[in-house]
């Protein structure tokens, strides 16, 4: 017998027991708001909208599978995190969860600061115009030439790994003539609510340097003495898709002490401390997200509690979130294949896309909602499970959900809430297409990054 899942996915198989399911929805028709983005709607005649345009005009014309993006939604969740911190605090969008030239652009226009962590994702915010100060650089493994691209255009900051990339950042830094402005990434030993494979803050993982046995104060030592960094700040991240905010007030606490040992070791008080991201957002009813504004009163009283205790200022506050902000403001649209029922078990529904397109079911065995879409029924539910059309059985897209049993080939399906990491971590397993991302606003549709073809995979394949 298995347990139920933390909606980031569980740790043992899906062997459920019986009565896990609950019961189905009173109304299969109904579209429950916390999972959808905020202009979806269905009218009386079970017709499915999106930003003012039918999601069957939308399949017509762009066919499926597709990802359809509010840009009406992704760019008030920007305005709501902007306005929840003000001022005073940063807001960085992670880019890993979503990330394009039209993107870029809204971020910009939004007043967000962006969060890359490799060279195509830089490359992509400076050629789509995100001023180099708003850009911060993550990640485990920078090579020497993503380094010097990024310190020759003048990133905000460079977010340091290991003792290594301290030195390495720092000579590139000294041969370019430049000082670069950098953060620590630390590990606190907080090991959040969340699938093993996304906690990121309890030490025996590849992010960071740990706050034990004084390695974080050593990497803070190294950095001060070193004339091509100017360090700014500390930087924690403790996981994903996290509802508690327990994990985070433990985590500023540890982050605080560290900047007490700088200003008692050094005679310097850091200016910055970075949070990291993480935010859960709704995939089910079940799951509860907390908004921006909760979030920004939470942390901001967290770190200017311990600071207070600590005696020091307070630090300017960064926090990176990329799901919270995207992860809602998309859906995948489906046309239903073949539908297979399993008697005494469950109906499978196959559609055509799959794991190619949404990885994270079979990666994390995370849990999403599915809808009718392309019209309306009254027919009664039944449990199903969404799988896709690849040559593998992991290949599941929606574990377990209610449909309507009258659901035949041909009708459109939508699972919501695949804005951050479905595009992102998409794949060509099978030689499959990946599919176009269209932003919807308004009562138009435009394609913001197009739909594979057979030539796009031929043009690799030098033979």
């Amino acid at each position: 017998m298995s347990r139920s899942a933390h909606p980031a996915g569980p740790r043992h198989a899906d062997v459920l027991p019986e009565g896990h399911y609950t019961a189905p929805p009173t109304d299969l028709n109904a579209l429950e708001a916390k999972v959808w983005s905020r202009t979806v709607t269905r009218d009386a005649e079970g017709a499915v909208t999106v930003g003012g345009i039918e999601v069957a005009r939308l399949a017509e014309e762009f066919g499926t599978p597709a990802y359809f993006l509010d840009e009406a939604d992704f760019r008030a969740r920007c305005q709501a995190w902007r306005e929840a911190f003000g001022a005073d605090a940063d807001v960085f969008y992670a880019g890993k969860a979503f990330l394009s030239r039209a993107i870029v652009k809204w971020l910009k226009e939004e007043g967000l600061n962006l969060d890359v962590c490799s060279g195509g994702e830089l490359a992509t915010a400076l050629g789509a115009g995100m001023p180099a100060e708003r850009i911060a650089y993550h990640g485990n493994n920078k090579s020497p030439e993503e380094i010097e691209r990024a310190v020759e255009a003048g990133v905000g900051r460079i977010v340091l790994d290991s003792f290594q990339e301290i030195a390495r950042v720092a000579h590139i830094a000294e041969s370019l003539g430049k000082r670069q402005r950098v953060q620590i990434r630390v590990t606190v030993g907080v090991e959040a609510h969340t699938h093993e494979f996304i906690a990121t803050a309890h030490e025996d993982q590849k992010f960071g340097i740990a706050l034990a046995g004084g390695q974080a104060a050593e990497a803070v030592r190294r950095a001060l003495k070193l004339d091509g960094l100017e360090l700014i700040g500390i930087h924690s991240h403790i996981g994903s898709q996290i509802f508690d905010m327990a994990g985070f007030e433990v985590s500023a606490r540890r982050v605080v002490q560290l900047l007490a040992e700088v200003r008692d070791e050094h005679g310097v008080e850091l200016p910055e401390i970075d949070l990291g991201g993480g935010l859960g957002i709704a995939y089910t009813s079940d799951d509860d997200p907390r908004e921006p504004h909760e979030i920004a009163k939470a942390l901001t009283e967290i770190v200017t509690r311990e600071c207070e205790s600590a005696g020091l200022s307070a630090p300017r506050i960064s926090v990176e979130p990329g799901r919270a902000i995207v992860g809602p403001t998309a859906f995948t649209l489906y046309r239903v294949g073949t539908i297979k029922p399993l008697e005494g078990l469950r109906t499978y529904v196959s559609v055509d896309g799959g794991m190619s397109d949404n990885i994270r079911t079979a990666l994390y065995d995370a849990e999403y909602s599915v809808a009718l879409v392309s019209r309306r029924s009254d027919a009664a539910p039944m449990l199903v499970r969404v799988v896709g059309k690849h040559c593998e059985s992991g290949d599941i897209v929606v574990k377990d959900a209610f449909l309507p049993a009258d659901l035949a080939p041909g009708d459109l399906i939508a699972v919501p809430a695949t804005g951050a990491y479905c595009r992102s971590m998409a794949s060509n397993y099978n030689h499959a297409l990946r599919p176009p991302v269209v932003a919807v606003k308004d009562g138009e549709a435009r394609v913001i990054v197009r739909r594979e073809t057979e030539e796009d995979l031929l043009r690799l394949d030098v033979g």
